[in-house]
């Protein structure tokens, strides 16, 4: 079935990127966590969290409350509001629907944030009731986590395209040492490539370093029109392209590919560019192998051939294929829902300016990509947008 083509964005801007420094473990609720953020994104932008009109919210621990609940406990009265329940994609799918709600007026200024908490036992309550799909097929044969999934995922790759331990190595890595300049990363001890093949394995071929570490914490951003964000006085970045997509590929019997690939050709025509016009790529990094999989998705190679993008490039903040600037979620943390939400805050943060040690030079368009909601032998979510920065 063919429908009209994707619609471009008119004058939707993202504003005031924010983390709440993210914790090993907090024995605070995740509603303290989304407390945190709105009252940072109140004091960042001079705008009353009273005056936010809209909400979207992202987590994987705030129940039994949901979205509605927290405008209660947080204080809003919002004529527009979301729950997006798509784990790494939810950040992807908040900007979408935020975005056309503050195109047709329905809103002015929605927050979108994301927010989880981690208590010592929290990733066993989580993962057993994460699905039912988990619930009857997974955990109750010790298969527990994504570790085993994403280990099957990255043999079959490893079989198909001849990638070595070492080649998802060099994106590890690279990604430490942007994490070292980031205050907000939780790693911040440089990581070699003695110390990535030696360290231990949790799930063959995936060791350590190949697993990202659960913590608490929150990320937020705002969504306006751009005359918004002009009156208020707000520095921000232009909204030009989006996609997402579920279940994409229902037919391959072992995911070597996510649905970046079915609509690529849609996101880079809505922002009027190309895979060479990115300057800063924020991958969703839960383990490498998925990297690979979103450049080959988006174009920047061709399908199998991202070991040997990564072995011809520099993927550091000062390299010439600048990737997960921050650190990523290998080096940051996965905060629970608020790991899709990591990669739009940097690449606000780039294109604002705003990163510090770390700021990629000449940064004008980055593109941050979600993927989430893992089941067995594939990643059911994914989206991707493409942001300028202000002329």
């Amino acid at each position: 079935m063919t429908g009209p083509a994707r619609q471009g964005y008119r004058d939707v801007v993202l504003t005031v990127p924010v983390t709440v420094p993210y914790r090993r473990y907090s024995i605070e609720p995740a509603h303290w966590w989304f407390a945190a953020a709105l009252r940072a994104l109140s004091q960042q932008s001079g705008i009353s969290h009273k005056e936010m009109d809209g909400l979207c919210a992202a987590s994987f621990s705030l129940a039994p409350d949901s979205t509605i609940a927290l405008t209660q406990h947080l204080g809003m009265s919002v004529r527009w509001l979301d729950t997006v329940a798509l784990g790494g994609a939810s950040a992807i799918a908040s900007i979408r629907r935020a975005a056309r709600a503050v195109e047709q007026g329905d809103a002015d200024v929605v927050a979108c944030i994301a927010a989880d908490t981690n208590h010592i036992d929290s990733f066993r309550q989580n993962l057993s009731n994460f699905s039912r799909f988990a619930q009857d097929a997974v955990y109750p044969v010790g298969a527990g986590g994504a570790n085993a999934s994403f280990a099957h995922l990255t043999r079959n790759y490893m079989s198909r395209f001849g990638a070595r331990r070492e080649d998802f190595g060099r994106i590890c890595i690279a990604q430490r040492t942007n994490a070292l300049e980031n205050p907000n990363a939780l790693m911040r001890k440089a990581l070699t490539m003695e110390a990535y093949l030696s360290a231990p394995p949790i799930a063959e071929p995936v060791h350590l370093f190949d697993c990202v570490m659960p913590c608490a914490g929150a990320d937020a951003f705002l969504v306006m029109r751009e005359d918004t964000a002009r009156a208020q006085g707000l520095e921000f970045v232009r909204l030009t392209g989006s996609i997402e997509r579920h279940h994409a590929f229902p037919q391959d019997p072992v995911q070597e590919r996510g649905g970046w690939a079915r609509d690529v050709d849609d996101l880079f025509a809505m922002a009027g560019t190309s895979p060479g016009g990115i300057d800063l790529l924020q991958s969703y990094d839960d383990y490498p192998v998925i990297v690979m999989m979103q450049l080959e998705d988006l174009g920047f190679c061709a399908k199998g051939e991202a070991p040997e993008f990564v072995r011809a490039h520099d993927l550091t903040y000062a390299g010439d294929f600048p990737h997960n600037t921050g650190g990523g979620q290998l080096s940051t943390g996965q905060a629970g829902a608020s790991g899709g939400h990591l990669g739009i805050v940097e690449t606000l943060r780039q294109l604002l300016g705003q990163a510090g040690a770390r700021q990629v030079a000449g940064a004008r368009r980055g593109m941050a990509l979600g993927f989430g909601m893992i089941n067995y032998d594939r990643g059911l979510s994914s989206g991707a947008v493409i942001l300028e920065a202000a002329a």
